[in-house]
């Protein structure tokens, strides 16, 4: 008998890339974006990278969840166009930015979003851990502590921006904020549970949750060199 070949939704170009500034980053997926609202039937892509690091603010974020003088302080604080209050990335942080055709899958926030929770959940199952969702937050939780903060821009239906999951990062920059403004529900790193865990690892179990959640075949792209 021979061997039917799994049909996939789209291609999705991956970036495995290292750490790279965010500004420059955020350029990058801009003009990705721009190009597949005027061309379409280009590939999706998936980044995945580390920014050294830095303060950012969704389009609507308030100022009081930050525990520092915004005008007065030694951090990178940019805000964006994504949606969501303030986070922090740092290295030991995987981070992944999907530029998506959401017309190809569903036109609706709310199924990507849990889509991008649920890529995140399957991923740190292949770890033993128990990712959840808590009812009336966007995020990845793990014994009632957020491992993963996610916040999205989408423009004609493509999108932008995406997920943070703390792996291994210092996680005293998190102590100057209120992350994402829940002041009540702690952050915390995969380390906490397995200690030698490692962004290198998580990369390759990311990128085949995000290939199975999305039904997309992963083509993975030459490093992209950023000037910056």
């Amino acid at each position: 008998m021979s061997r039917s070949i799994p049909s996939h939704n789209r291609r999705c170009l991956l970036y495995d890339q290292g750490l790279l500034p965010y500004l420059d980053v955020l350029e990058w997926q801009r003009s990705l974006l721009q190009e597949r609202i005027k061309d379409p039937s280009l590939d999706d892509v998936l980044i995945l990278l580390e920014h050294p690091p830095v303060y950012t603010l969704g389009q609507g974020a308030t100022p009081e969840f930050l525990k520092f003088d915004l005008n007065n302080n030694t951090y990178d604080v940019y805000r964006v166009e994504r949606g969501g209050e303030v986070t922090y990335h740092c290295p030991g942080q995987l981070v992944g930015y999907p530029i998506l055709n959401l017309h190809s899958y569903q036109k609706d926030l709310h199924w990507y979003l849990r889509q991008l929770e649920e890529v995140l959940i399957r991923a740190l199952a292949v770890y033993g851990l128990v990712g959840e969702r808590i009812s009336g937050f966007t995020g990845v939780w793990v014994e009632g502590r957020k491992v993963a903060a996610i916040g999205i821009k989408v423009s004609r239906w493509i999108t932008m921006h995406g997920f943070a999951l703390n792996v291994c990062p210092d996680m005293t920059g998190f102590e100057r904020i209120v992350p994402c403004g829940i002041a009540d529900k702690p952050v915390a790193s995969l380390a906490n549970w397995i200690p030698s865990i490692t962004c290198d690892q998580l990369r390759h179990t990311v990128a085949q949750s995000f290939a199975q959640v999305f039904d997309v075949e992963i083509i993975r792209a030459p490093v992209r060199q950023i000037p910056g």
